[in-house]
């Protein structure tokens, strides 16, 4: 695994949950994080050369398992940040399905590039720790045997925890979207800028 695949490959590991989207998740954040990572990965196994010649069958299941586990619309007000002040609940939602659709498609290619011997370490918990909010933290095995530290930000709700950020090596991906994100929408309004992600029409760096 390579740092430039490392970021899209661990928002698709986070992303993706063997827990139904109607009933409520029991799991502790790090449970959630160590089941997670031994699901998908045996997934991948199973079925990567499918996915390979078919990156579209990959980014399906990600699609089809992504919302039990991540707190979009929670995740998206806070990439919107003061510019989102204001929205209403309907354009909330239209911009967290955005984002999450600009990510899947994105990011499915870099899922692939997990191998069975890079397993995510669970490092133990530590600091203070809240329902508000509870950081796992994690490491990686890159391609060149060294380390990536990754933390996971989750929070409580009433489906249980939910994952909301992910920061690897320091760089939070709420804070690097928000940053590109943000100013557009103060200045050509959340709708407009929904529009265009949709429509492929905005570039998010990673």
């Amino acid at each position: 695994m390579t740092k430039k695949a490392l970021i899209p490959a661990l928002l698709l590991l986070l992303w993706s949950s063997v827990v139904s989207a109607n009933r409520v998740d029991e799991r502790d954040p790090a449970t959630i994080i160590e089941d997670t990572t031994k699901h998908l990965l045996a997934t991948l196994e199973e079925h990567r050369a499918e996915f390979s010649d078919d990156p579209t069958r990959l980014q399906d299941v990600v699609r089809t398992d992504l919302l039990p586990l991540i707190d979009l619309n929670y995740s998206a007000r806070l990439i919107l940040g003061k510019a989102g002040r204001g929205a209403r609940p309907e354009q909330l939602e239209s911009f967290s399905q955005a984002m999450s659709g600009v990510l899947v498609n994105r990011y499915a290619d870099g899922l692939l590039n997990f191998r069975s011997d890079e397993q995510v370490q669970v490092l133990p918990m530590k600091g203070k720790n809240s329902e508000k909010l509870t950081r796992v933290r994690t490491r990686i095995k890159l391609e060149n045997g060294g380390y990536a530290p990754v933390d996971y930000a989750f929070h409580k709700t009433e489906q249980g925890w939910k994952a909301f950020d992910v920061t690897v090596e320091g760089i939070s991906y709420v804070i690097t979207f928000r940053n590109q994100i943000s100013p557009r929408v103060l200045a050509e309004g959340i709708d407009k800028v929904t529009e265009d992600i949709q429509a492929g029409n905005i570039k998010l760096n990673d």
